[in-house]
């Protein structure tokens, strides 16, 4: 019995590693085996990458971390990455660089 349960065990252990969510991507290889047909909130996705290869895929990150797999020919898709795009781009700008940070060895003490 405690050899059955040890396996049980370890298989659950290594589903948490394995099985990362809504997508439908192999891990570390990210290599995709299926592609979603639902659309996805533009509001929930943080960024994507573009896989080539067997199969062409916009593999979408959301701001939970899961990871989905999408055609990149569906015209949701195409939206979605231009505005992600856009989104980003924007950010950039509101991010200015300040020149050079000099750093000081003197520490500043804040009083009340």
């Amino acid at each position: 019995m405690r050899p059955l349960l040890l396996a049980l065990l370890g298989i659950c252990f290594l589903t948490e590693f394995i099985v990362e969510g809504v997508g439908s991507e192999v891990l570390e290889k990210s290599i995709c085996v299926s592609l979603t047909t639902k659309r996805l909130p533009i509001k929930n996705i943080k960024t994507y990458t573009i896989k080539e290869g067997s199969m062409k895929a916009v593999i979408f990150i959301t701001r939970r971390g899961f990871k989905v797999c999408a055609d990149p020919q569906a015209g949701w898709v195409k939206k979605a990455v231009e505005i992600v795009d856009t989104s980003t781009r924007r950010n950039m700008k509101q991010t200015k660089p300040t020149g050079a940070q000099h750093s000081t060895n003197t520490a500043v003490t804040l009083t009340a």
